[in-house]
């Protein structure tokens, strides 16, 4: 046990960590895009709350998502203690080090990144999930069901362009934050290879690009009714 605790705690297994919850997460955002992208059919809400009723109702989704709240918890804790750690090792040539070429600007500040995100992802469960989970929302009735209309909230928030500003300017972070952390991921845990690598680094751009444009588009198709 103690060779484990050991290992968890060495600058390693914290990347380790880093790596896997990573991986967890970009999972996540995949699944995640799939249900908002619900937002955009011109069915008044339906698909979107069909979709958030079935996410927070069922067993099996509800397990995978209190173990998605640890695993944020876990990967913003490691990264700060990483980016701490970091800073300490590098002492006064820190500053002589990011000058280089041999690093990039998200890979020198996935600390800051990870920040933004973290604030963003507080405020966005404050807004829809504790609001589907515990607030006075209104309901719709399909089929004889009676659902919460979580899009009627999401639709309303969508209408301010202070929150759609900021929506897009935390997805342009989440960009640049997977542009780094995708090959990261598959660096740290080993799966590299000369032979792969290309195909590694041209799906993480096409991911870290594509994911997050299409949830920006979400908002700002909301907000100009396109």
């Amino acid at each position: 046990m103690k060779w484990f605790l050991d290992m968890f705690s060495s600058t390693l297994g914290r990347k380790l960590v880093m790596a896997l919850t990573g991986l967890f997460l970009i999972s996540f955002l995949v699944i995640h895009l799939i249900g908002n992208l619900q937002l955009l059919k011109p069915d008044g809400g339906h698909a979107f709350n069909v979709y958030a009723e079935f996410m927070t109702h069922n067993p099996l989704i509800k397990t995978v998502s209190y173990s998605l709240y640890t695993s944020i918890l876990i990967h913003s804790v490691w990264a700060l203690m990483l980016t701490i750690q970091n800073r300490k090792a590098r002492g006064p040539q820190r500053y002589a080090v990011n000058s280089g070429k041999s690093t990039t600007w998200s890979s020198r500040n996935m600390g800051i990144l990870g920040t933004l995100l973290l604030i963003f992802i507080v405020v966005h469960m404050r807004d829809f999930w504790a609001q589907m989970h515990w607030g006075g929302i209104p309901t719709q009735n399909y089929e004889g069901k009676e659902v919460k209309d979580l899009y009627a909230i999401v639709a309303l928030a969508f209408t301010e362009g202070w929150y759609v500003a900021l929506y897009v300017i935390c997805m342009i972070g989440l960009a640049f934050h997977l542009y780094h952390g995708f090959v990261s991921a598959f660096q740290t845990l080993g799966l590299n290879h000369m032979k792969y690598n290309p195909v590694i680094s041209f799906v993480g751009k096409t991911f870290s690009i594509v994911v997050p444009a299409l949830f920006a588009w979400i908002p700002i198709s909301m907000f100009f009714k396109l």
